[in-house]
């Protein structure tokens, strides 16, 4: 059976959702978050917004610098997490395999629903239910979204990043070598910083660069080289995942004395969100949420979280927010037996807007 994978990635939602409840905000440059003159973070953008820098997790105040025209408002979770449910009923009707990625993020398997002789014939008879998905989508709920169709994850997604908003690129077996070789090497799933430092380091700038690479990659990016050559011609064999389980990352300090000291709180979270980066990079996922755990002295714990629409992997993103959110809840207002910061709710990391160079 040939394999037909379809992602589909919902346009800007938060801010998406936002303009088509108020449409004195469609094409408007859309924040959702705490507006600049508040301590606060972004939460999601308007390609709008987007076009002057303004991205998840960014501190408002240096947002509303970026867009000084933003609209800036306050997010609606459970409105996103509502809709969410609705869109996602949507998809399961299509008969699909379906992967969850986060609240507006999904792969599909259609591969029982679209055989043909060859496998290119295959994808290509996806296209009509991927047409179909997105006019349903559009009209029962009044928002876009790009969908991306390969033979893998790798591509599909490539794909759905390739065109949008509400878009729908199909990238066959027979031009997937051509397609991915002009794609800088971030593109590629797993290329964080990091490792797009290295291979740049040794003149690998596209991955067409890497298709002709003649040396052992290994030697510039670790065990990792050998899948990183799967991936520059469109190989890959990770299959959905289609549990439930909910996958988080986490780590807390318990204090030798209760503090409240701003200085070795801010120590620990720093110390914690470079823990969690290293790991999110590890594992090569970015988190849409992230979580703040305190514990008094009286053993009472709280906890509270913040959920951004682009997945964060920095430790400096990590840190920002855990920050806000100890900030904003005031729960520094006594001493700290415990402090733990972690992130959920993930993902790949979202690739930049592909353009072909």
């Amino acid at each position: 059976m040939f394999r037909v994978i379809l992602h589909l990635d919902m346009d800007a939602f938060f801010a998406s959702v936002e303009q088509r409840d108020n449409p004195k905000l469609r094409g408007r440059p859309v924040i959702v978050g705490a507006p600049p003159t508040q301590r606060g973070v972004v939460c999601a953008a308007s390609y709008e917004a987007r076009k002057f820098g303004v991205r998840s997790a960014l501190p408002s105040a240096t947002a509303g610098r970026l867009c000084p025209k933003g609209i800036f408002v306050r997010p609606r979770m459970d409105v996103y997490r509502d809709e969410s449910r609705h869109i996602m009923a949507i998809v399961a009707r299509t008969g699909a395999v379906i992967e969850p990625m986060s609240i507006d993020e999904a792969y599909l398997d259609v591969s029982g629903i679209c055989q043909a002789e060859t496998a290119d014939a295959s994808l290509l008879l996806a296209l009509p239910l991927a047409r179909q998905l997105k006019a349903q989508i559009q009209t029962e709920r009044g928002l876009t979204a790009t969908i991306g169709i390969a033979a893998n994850k790798l591509l599909a997604k490539i794909a759905s990043d390739h065109q949008k908003p509400d878009g729908l690129t199909v990238i066959t077996d027979q031009e997937k070598v051509g397609f991915l070789r002009p794609l800088p090497v971030r593109t590629l799933y797993g290329v964080g910083k990091v490792t797009e430092q290295s291979l740049n380091h040794a003149g690998i700038v596209t991955v067409g660069d890497l298709q002709d690479y003649p040396g052992d990659l290994r030697a510039l990016v670790g065990s990792f080289g050998l899948k990183l050559k799967q991936f520059a011609v469109g190989e890959d064999d990770r299959p959905l995942e289609i549990g439930d389980e909910i996958k988080s990352i986490s780590g807390e300090e318990t204090f030798l004395q209760d503090t409240d000291d701003q200085k070795v709180l801010r120590a620990c979270l720093k110390e914690q969100a470079a823990d969690i980066s290293a790991r999110l990079k590890h594992r090569r996922l970015g988190a849409h949420t992230v979580q703040v755990k305190v514990r008094y002295s009286d053993f009472t714990t709280l906890t509270r979280q913040i959920s951004v629409e682009e997945p964060i992997t920095d430790a400096a993103d990590v840190y920002r927010l855990g920050c806000f959110l100890l900030g904003r809840e005031k729960l520094v207002s006594r001493p700290l037996r415990l402090l733990g910061l972690g992130v959920s709710n993930l993902r790949e990391p979202t690739s930049q807007q592909l353009t072909l160079l």
